[in-house]
Parts: C-alpha cells; structure tokens; sequence
C-alpha cells in the first residue's frame, strides 16, 4: 500500500520574505502580469493558500514586491552618493545609484514602473505602509534642493528639475535592462555620470526653472 504524499507546511520562519523572493523569481521568467498566487506557493514550498496569509490578492503581492523595491532604490541611491564631496557630485552619483539598482533588481523595476495603474489602485486599498517611492523620490529632490543652493542648477521649482533627472537615469536604466544599450556594469555607471554631467550643464543657472504645466 503506497503512503498518501505529506501535504505541504501551510508555516514558514518567515513565509512573507520567502513569498516575495518567489515572486520576485517568477517574475524574472514570466513576467510581472502572467505570475499567479498558486505558482509563488509552489516554488515557496508552501500550500496554495499560504500566501493568503499575508497577501489577500496578486495585486496586494505585486505592491508588497513595488514597495520593497523602492526602499532598495533609495538605499541604493544613498550608498551611492556616500563618496560625493560636493552637491554636484552628490547629484550625480544620485543617478548612478539608481541604474545600479536597476541593474541588480531588474524584476523589481518591472513591477515598480510597467504595470497598469489599475493594479496599483487596487493593491494600495490593502496598503497600511507609507507612501510608495515617496522615500526614493526625496533622496533625488533633496541632492535637486542642494544642487540649486550651490549654484550647480537653476533656482526656482525643484519639481521640473528632478522630473528631468528622473527621465533621464530611468531611461538609461530601462535601456540596459532591456538590452538595448550593450554596456557592461563598469560601462553602465561611467555613461551614467557622463549623462548626468551633460543634464546638470544644460540646467545651469542662467534661466529660472520653470513649473511645468499642470505639475504641482
């Protein structure tokens, strides 16, 4: 007589950190939209309903992984910009920080920026945490703040200014992740401070920064 299969253990040590790992996972294979709950259980290890634990939807998984990427993007960005001597400096290593997270957690940024917004509205209902990217955001706008005070960049509204340097390393990111830009890490962050450079003399003080129509 052949012995029933154990059933799976619905417990884990730390079943919330192992689920977003398995997502995390998943997701560099198949995509942030075609992952399923049941799938994330299976490769944790764990019974089909164990995820609901923590997560009562794909969409409040999908912001738990959104959320936890950025916090890693603004200690990139910090970690980054710890040599700088200077705001300039600060600014652009600022840039650079953000491409290197790209380049270690690209899964992260697909969920972070490539979903609709529906998902996120839907997730954040559950969402009790602070403001997603609020904390990455501000790392940028205050090396923005800090550069206009050293005269690096124009005065006026920081908001336009961090717009444009966002633009610019989430391209550069989004590029070399999708492999459409062949550079190597090394390569990667020197074309990010280049790029950076070129952006910061182009915002120069000579004209005030503007708002921009419609922005805050």
């Amino acid at each position: 007589m052949s012995r029933s299969r154990p059933a799976k253990p619905y417990h884990h040590v730390n079943l919330r950190q192992t689920l977003l790992e398995a997502a995390v996972a998943l997701i560099g294979e198949v995509g942030p939209r075609a992952f399923t709950l049941r799938e994330v259980a299976r490769r944790a290890g764990v019974s089909h309903n164990a995820p609901y634990r923590h997560f009562a939807s794909k969409d409040d998984l999908l912001v738990a992984v959104a959320a936890e990427g950025f916090e890693r993007l603004a200690v990139s960005m910090r970690e980054a910009m710890g040599p700088a001597t200077s705001a300039r400096e600060r600014l652009i290593l600022c840039g650079c920080g953000y491409v290197e997270f790209a380049l270690r957690w690209p899964q992260h940024l697909l969920v972070m920026f490539d979903l609709p917004t529906g998902w996120r509205e839907r997730g954040l209902k559950s969402w009790t945490g602070p403001r997603i990217g609020e904390d990455a955001y501000r790392v940028l706008l205050d090396c923005i703040v800090a550069a206009q005070h050293a005269g690096d960049l124009a005065a006026g509204d920081p908001q336009p200014l961090a717009w444009a340097a966002w633009s610019l390393v989430h391209g550069i990111a989004k590029l070399i992740t999708g492999a459409n830009l062949p550079l190597s890490p090394s390569a990667a962050a020197e074309f990010t401070r280049g790029a950076a450079q070129a952006l910061i003399a182009g915002l120069a003080p000579g004209l005030p920064a503007r708002a921009v129509p419609g922005g805050r």
